[in-house]
């Protein structure tokens, strides 16, 4: 039984030599391989699939692969790696890519060989290459086809009755023997060579304007802008508008170039209006607006730094709400268990946050199930044990009493009365762990 293991032990330290043996079959440096390119255009475009023919070959020594690399600038940008497993021809394509702000001028191609030993030559050819001119660009939209006409050198432009708000993605047909159909379209807010996601063209109003895409800069217009105390509002898609700014107690807040402002609903625990004139109504301090364009109603959000404001140790920073049965502007957008839509309560001063809500239209007049947060989203929460409610009609979960822990609920055989204001306020000059709840009809 001895001998029988040791001859299997020899066995396998046998074949791991031989394995090894084939591993290493050719000696690192071993060969002398050949490069030869046998066809390739000496210019292209940007954004073409450029065909090249190689020959290669070695002294006895086999090929590992080829490579094709394309460079701008001293930076590679494409690669294309073909196996070579034995001597001849091989043909392939290399993709140019298509950049922004990148003018004619000339790429370097680089072929490289390498055999099974590691040895490699190169080859390097040089490569003019201009942007194409398109004659015209399409704009895809959901429902049409929009032709932009050349205008000059990478502009184009279309000018015909439109709506105030076009969406869709920009398709340049592929220009000469080896191009490529490109697609521009709106990633990260702003446009992108390669993606179809759409982008949200806007005017000030329907009718006849211009639309327009430059090709080498990716600039395009009309993009609608907003401002709030003049500073300009960053466009998070094509309905909603973002600024974040310092705002003082009863500062004047002007919304500029907004169609029809007498129309939208201001949070009054933010806003109020006077004489046309809308003016700050919270503790000082960073807050960001959003203006929702599809409710016509501005987001204000506290903010620390940087960032939307949460709760500190101290007690101040920000409250929020996340559940269900509230709702702003209306309890058509309902929070719920989206934390995205967390609603901001007003920071008033004395450690002391308000929301104001309107029974049947802002908050439920039978039926909650919300609480606060410390974030806009999962994390910390005010629970029963930590918050008290001084409310004859809205009461805090316990576990046990219809609601979870610190989830608010109207009491049995209560509620609240439909079109009266309420003023919910959560009090935590006592302490985070013992903030009280007062709610007062209006």
């Amino acid at each position: 039984m001895r001998k029988h293991v040791q001859h299997i032990l020899l066995l396998l330290a046998l074949a791991s030599l031989w394995a090894c043996k084939e591993e290493y079959r050719y000696p690192l440096e071993g060969g002398k391989p050949t490069l030869a390119v046998e066809e390739l255009a000496t210019s292209a475009h940007f954004g073409d699939s450029l065909s090249f023919r190689l020959a290669v070959a070695d002294d006895g020594t086999e090929l590992s692969t080829v490579k094709a690399q394309l460079y701008f600038s001293g930076d590679k940008v494409a690669e294309t790696i073909i196996r070579t497993k034995s001597y001849g021809n091989y043909t392939a394509k290399i993709y140019v890519p298509f950049y922004k702000d990148i003018p004619n001028g000339t790429a370097e191609l680089r072929f490289i060989l390498e055999n099974v030993g590691m040895v490699k030559v190169e080859e390097t050819k040089e490569l003019a290459l201009t942007r194409p001119d398109f004659p015209f660009l399409n704009l895809i939209t959901d429902t049409e086809t929009i032709r932009l006409e050349r205008m000059g050198n990478n502009q184009y432009t279309v000018t015909k009755e439109l709506p105030q708000k076009v969406k869709g993605y920009i398709q340049a047909p592929a220009f000469g023997t080896h191009g490529n159909t490109l697609n521009f379209g709106w990633e990260n807010e702003r446009v992108t060579q390669g993606s179809t996601q759409q982008i949200p063209f806007s005017y000030l109003s329907p009718g006849e304007y211009s639309l327009s895409f430059n090709t080498l800069t990716y600039a395009a217009s009309p993009f609608q802008s907003y401002k709030v105390n003049g500073n300009e509002m960053r466009m998070l898609d094509d309905s909603h508008y973002t600024a974040d700014l310092t705002l003082a107690a009863n500062q004047e807040i002007a919304f500029t170039d907004f169609p029809s402002l007498d129309n939208w609903w201001l949070d009054t625990d933010f806003m109020r209006q006077e004489n046309g004139r809308i003016q700050f109504q919270a503790s000082p301090g960073k807050y960001r607006i959003t203006a929702d364009f599809d409710r016509r109603y501005f987001i204000v959000e506290a903010m620390t730094g940087n960032n939307l404001a949460t709760l500190h140790a101290d007690g101040t920073g920000a409250i929020w709400i996340i559940g269900e049965g509230i709702g702003k502007p209306s309890l058509g957008n309902q929070v719920g268990w989206t934390t995205e839509k967390a609603l901001c309560l007003a920071p008033i001063g004395g450690k002391k946050y308000r929301i104001t809500v309107v029974a049947g239209e802002n908050i439920s007049t039978n039926s909650i199930n919300f609480k606060f947060f410390h974030q806009k989203g999962w994390g910390g929460e005010f629970k029963n044990d930590g918050l008290a409610s001084n409310s004859d009609v809205i009461f805090v979960g316990n576990g046990s009493n219809g609601r979870d822990p610190g989830n608010l609920g109207i009491v049995s055989g209560k509620q609240l009365l439909n079109g009266a204001t309420y003023e919910l306020t959560v009090d935590l000059s006592g302490g985070n762990d013992k903030a009280v709840l007062t709610v007062v009809r209006k």
